[in-house]
């Protein structure tokens, strides 16, 4: 294991996501650096943060942020849940990331094979299976996104097939809304992106392949 023991300057929005993708690549390839991860680094910085990033992602056991970005101790301050669904829990976390910790860029990560979309989907059948209450209202924000791509690719055809519908598109729309929740109900995130502080980047990750793909920037981030 490599080990950097020295944490990170400060980044503008465009650099902390040129260091993420930086950290991708090596993981896709198997060359993870695997930084700030060694005791000297853990027992010198025990005493406070300033992670450049704050990542808001599923909570999907194959979604581990750190070691997709190949990041360490400090790097990432990172909020997860099942199909990354905002919530006020969700908001107060990533602004406590923006106003405290002073990061530049948010991440929002959604992945291929989604477990959550998937149930999503599969409510809107005619004869749903029960679900757990707490799952039922997990996964309710994500129906908009299941009608918007149903209605998209069936206008003539209300009633969404699950076996038809394009699950991968339902993350990618989801996703959109994800970001446009966060603007809508955050006015703090949306003024430092407006003052160009920071920066949102909305991404996919694929599983089989370990790469992570830009779907949406907003704000001074440059995702080519």
């Amino acid at each position: 294991m490599s080990s950097i023991a020295t944490p990170l300057p400060p980044l503008s929005p465009a650099e902390a996501w040129a260091l993420m993708l930086e950290g991708n690549r090596r993981f896709i390839i198997g060359d993870a650096q695997h930084p700030r991860q060694d005791v000297a680094y853990r027992q010198q910085n025990h005493h406070s943060q300033n992670p450049p990033v704050a990542l808001f992602g599923c909570s999907d056991s194959r979604l581990a942020a750190e070691l997709i970005f190949d990041k360490g101790l400090g790097d990432l301050f990172v909020v997860r849940n099942a199909g990354q669904v905002v919530s006020d829990t969700v908001i107060g976390s990533l602004e406590y990331a923006v106003a405290v910790l002073k990061v530049s860029l948010i991440v929002v990560l959604a992945h291929d094979q989604c477990g959550a979309i998937a149930a999503a989907v599969q409510s809107q059948q005619p004869d749903p299976p029960e679900l757990p209450v707490n799952i039922a209202r997990q996964i309710q924000p994500i129906i908009p996104a299941v009608q918007e791509v149903w209605l998209r690719d069936n206008p003539l055809s209300p009633r969404v097939d699950p076996d038809l519908i394009d699950t991968f598109e339902v993350g990618r729309a989801h996703l959109r809304g994800c970001v446009a929740e966060l603007l809508r109900t955050s006015a703090l995130i949306s003024n430092e992106i407006s003052e160009g502080r920071l920066g949102i980047v909305a991404a996919n990750y694929r599983l089989a392949e370990g790469l992570v793909e830009a779907s949406t920037a907003i704000g001074p981030v440059n995702t080519v």
